[in-house]
């Protein structure tokens, strides 16, 4: 009769690869439209921490604007977090979700 076990090398491995699988989904960056920040600005401000142009950067106010959020950046669930943290900086209503959870 054969046995057969598992080395911590293979239930690491396991661990590693599950536990990385919420980490590599996308995840998006929402600004929500609020009642205190002139268009203007919101633009502004895509335009100076994202490096947008001025058309990508007022069509995304835009879209905050008359849909009420906009999906503005994705990236890695750190990367989105940063994002959020520094758009909260600059005064702007925003969250961050799991691509595609709308």
């Amino acid at each position: 009769m054969t046995v057969g076990f598992a080395t911590g090398t293979d239930t690491q491995e396991a661990v590693r690869t599950a536990g990385n699988t919420d980490l590599d989904q996308p995840w998006v960056v929402v600004v929500w439209n609020d009642p205190v920040n002139l268009m203007s600005y919101v633009s502004y401000v895509f335009q100076n921490y994202f490096g947008y142009s001025e058309a990508k950067a007022r069509s995304l106010m835009l879209e905050v604007h008359e849909e009420g959020r906009s999906a503005v950046a994705s990236g890695t669930r750190e990367k989105v977090e940063q994002d959020t943290v520094a758009l909260h900086s600059y005064g702007l209503w925003a969250t961050f979700e799991k691509a595609g959870s709308e």
